[in-house]
């Protein structure tokens, strides 16, 4: 009896570990898919198309929620916050993709969760030790790094990418004030200001498309969305410690993806920063574990 008990444990934390990776596969290729339509539309109109389509996943989950949900929240000033911070997060990201290699944004990106480490000391009053400090210091020194220190090391497209990546660990924070609101609350609000946000910067920059290419746009929102509910679900089933360095592997898929479809290869100087920034990353990943158990929400809860 036991050890069919051990055998069910390990089936549905593998499950758990399988979701995960597939999430993060699936918010690769929305990245991917992402970067190639910027390419020939606005980042307005995209996000227009790309929320329409979330509600294709939403929609049903809104239903069975009910509306009246959606406005029974906590901390409503912190949410707006978190709204905007998403919008800011997911805009920016598509404008530094629309300019660089997918794997130098992405770099840029998985140093959220060592902004998370140092912003937890101030916001959270989380204790950080002196080795979990050193890291998020190694891993600003990955970043640094991946930037290229020369006199372009500030382009506008270099400052989307840092500046999205803040917004997504501002994120991150807040999430850890708003565990009790409903998954489908906070991504439904998140969707709407896209939306509009899109709406406002599409405004005489709306260009034509065939029906393949509002296809594609429409595929983003709900790919992105799945990718959401696969990485929550994997929440459930297995321990946030396990999953979290599995973020990663959005990384490593934007490298192969970037490679594969825009003939992008990164060079040395990207791939040493990106090492540095996983190394301090999972180190700080296995100190909190040490301490304590990671919350779910240590790990990103939704994606671009």
């Amino acid at each position: 009896m036991k050890l069919s008990a051990v055998a069910v444990s390990s089936n549905v934390i593998l499950t758990g570990v399988l979701l995960m990776l597939l999430g993060d596969f699936l918010f690769a290729l929305n990245d991917a898919m992402g970067k190639w339509l910027v390419a020939s539309f606005t980042v307005g109109q995209v996000l227009v198309i790309r929320s329409v389509g979330a509600f294709i996943v939403l929609g049903p989950m809104i239903i069975r929620q009910g509306t009246r949900q959606l406005f029974i929240v906590e901390q409503k000033r912190l949410q707006v916050m978190r709204v905007a911070m998403t919008t800011c997060d997911v805009s920016l990201f598509y404008a530094a993709v629309s300019y660089l290699p997918l794997a130098d944004v992405m770099t840029f990106y998985m140093a959220g969760p060592i902004y998370v480490a140092a912003l937890s000391h101030f916001f959270l009053g989380e204790r950080i030790g002196w080795r979990r400090w050193l890291a998020v210091f190694v891993g600003f020194a990955g970043v640094i790094v991946a930037l290229r220190p020369s006199s372009a090391m500030l382009s506008l497209p270099s400052l989307f990418g840092l500046t999205g990546s803040f917004a997504f660990a501002l994120t991150l924070v807040m999430n850890r004030y708003l565990r009790s609101t409903s998954d489908t609350t906070l991504v439904t609000w998140q969707t709407i200001a896209a939306l509009i946000a899109g709406i406002v910067l599409s405004i005489g920059q709306w260009r034509q498309a065939t029906l393949l290419d509002y296809s594609g746009m429409l595929l983003l929102g709900v790919v992105a969305s799945c990718a959401h509910l696969l990485i929550t679900r994997s929440l459930k089933l297995a321990p946030a410690s396990l999953l979290a360095p599995l973020q990663y592997t959005l990384l490593l898929w934007a490298i192969v993806l970037g490679m594969i479809f825009f003939d992008n290869v990164p060079d040395m100087q990207i791939l040493v920063g990106a090492a540095i920034i996983v190394v301090a990353g999972l180190f700080i990943f296995h100190r909190k574990n040490l301490r304590d158990t990671i919350t779910p929400d240590a790990v990103p809860p939704d994606g671009h």
